[in-house]
């Protein structure tokens, strides 16, 4: 989501790799929010000003309030495609379904959003003896149940705001222990996440839960801004900030993991902020250390440095990091393949992520996100180009990459995207992911075709994980243009 953020929530935009708040589309822009939105509640990867004018820091104020009564805004939704299983290295059966898709929104102004809907399977052919009409594995749990609620939204542009919905991406403020996670890469899994955020003073914080049906994954972090505690509130917040974030793992999905506790101390400093019609450039530099409460040989630190640059048209952020590695601690461990190594790690160990032990070493972390738009960046989805990476590489030879890109062409009414997972590459075991989509709108925008595929690993009751792929093709319709 992006959001325009009150100056008690600049400050934690300016936390590098801090899941950067993100502004809320106006009413005009609300399927290319809802086009965001329903792919990932927390990808709080673009954190521009609205209409892309960046603040200058001598007018970094609170926005003026307005007494108009933002209107509601709507959109209904049907897909209906074919979706069918296909299976890898001979292991599995094809399946086949018809996927029909509803899906309602509903917004006002920036501070609330609605998004209701759900992929409804029904077999056509597949599934072994005893195969009910639906795709069982979709529904058979509680936290099933969480994938009807896409986007629950409250709060909008303030700094006390709440999230429920998909995660995809996300990243826990400073990013050291959860960064670039998913709570579905797990297919057979559709959990809804939870994230709320407040401030008070020079203080701001922000929690989450992975599942709100179920005790899975949980965490919080807490900014504290130094100038501010030391000489009052600042002109600008956020130039120097130390922060405290803890997760737990309840350790209760499958039976597959052990409880986890993991703690990091990170601090902040700008040492570059310039802005100036429109354009903004900002650089810092960070340092941190974390551990594991209770198991003292096990801790990492990490130092590197971000750069952010803000133009009408571009929207950048970069980060480089060294990190320390020791007793089995590392940086980033709730990320993007966390929710597979919970069955089975990628890499030479065969067991799941409880029972393994992470190499001591060092590593090289970088990132970067990239949205640009041959026009003017506003609004949601509104880009000509979106591209995120994230790549680590450990001394050992050990290499983790995952990232996603997406174009629109011709008008905006094509639309592709491409995304990939590639953890312990140059190892054996190592695991690749993919997954594509492609939308065309015609007949004035409100009809289009969309085809999806790519690659899946469905975890077993042996505790292995099974490799699958999956493809789709269909027509949708709706009321967005």
């Amino acid at each position: 989501m992006c959001m325009r953020w009150s100056w008690a929530a600049v400050w934690v935009w300016l936390l590098p790799g801090a899941g950067w708040a993100e502004e809320m589309a106006s009413s005009e822009n609300f399927d290319a929010t809802i086009r965001r939105l329903e792919e990932a509640i927390s990808d709080k990867s673009s954190g521009e000003e609205e209409e892309g004018e960046a603040q200058p820091e001598e007018e970094a104020s609170p926005p003026a309030t307005s007494d108009v009564t933002p209107p509601w805004t709507n959109l209904l939704r049907m897909d209906a495609a074919t979706w069918t299983l296909l299976p890898r290295r001979g292991v599995g059966t094809d399946e086949g379904f018809v996927q029909v898709e509803p899906m309602v929104a509903l917004g006002r102004g920036e501070s609330f959003r609605l998004i209701l809907g759900a992929p409804v399977r029904l077999r056509l052919w597949g599934g072994g003896e005893g195969a009910g009409p639906m795709r069982k594995e979709d529904w058979d749990t509680l936290s099933d149940w969480g994938q009807v609620v896409r986007l629950f939204m409250v709060g909008g542009d303030t700094p006390d705001s709440v999230w429920l919905g998909m995660m995809e991406g996300y990243s826990l403020l400073s990013g050291h222990l959860v960064r670039r996670y998913g709570n579905r890469v797990n297919p057979d899994s559709h959990p809804a996440g939870v994230i709320a955020t407040g401030a008070l003073g020079p203080v701001y914080a922000e929690v989450f839960a992975s599942d709100v049906l179920s005790a899975r994954l949980m965490g919080a972090e807490v900014a504290l801004d130094v100038q501010h505690v030391l000489f009052g509130r600042p002109p600008v917040p956020g130039r120097y900030t130390l922060a405290l974030s803890v997760v737990h793992d309840w350790g209760r999905v499958d039976g597959t993991s052990r409880p986890l506790t993991l703690a990091h101390l990170d601090g902040t400093a700008v040492v570059l902020r310039r802005g100036h019609k429109g354009k903004r450039v900002e650089a810092h530099l960070l340092g941190g250390w974390g551990g594991r409460p209770g198991e003292g040989g096990a801790w990492g630190a990490v130092a590197g440095m971000g750069v952010d640059a803000l133009t009408p048209t571009v929207d950048l952020r970069a980060r480089l990091e060294g990190r320390l590695l020791r007793g089995g601690f590392r940086q980033g461990a709730f990320g993007p393949d966390y929710e597979l190594a919970r069955f089975q790690v990628a890499g030479p160990a065969s067991g799941p992520l409880a029972e393994a032990s992470f190499p001591e070493g060092y590593s090289a972390y970088g990132e970067v996100i990239l949205n640009w738009d041959a026009v003017r960046l506003s609004g949601m989805r509104q880009r000509h180009l979106f591209l995120s990476l994230g790549v680590e590489a450990f001394s050992w030879g050990r290499v983790d990459v995952d990232g996603r890109v997406e174009v629109q062409l011709f008008h905006r009414d094509f639309s592709l995207g491409v995304g990939g997972l590639a953890t312990a590459m140059g190892q054996p075991g190592a695991r690749y992911l993919v997954s594509g989509e492609a939308r065309w709108r015609f007949l004035g925008g409100n009809l289009y075709a969309l085809g999806q595929g790519g690659t899946l690993l469905f975890p077993t009751p042996e505790g292995t994980l099974r490799p699958g792929a999956f493809a789709a093709v269909g027509l949708g319709v709706d009321n967005a243009r």
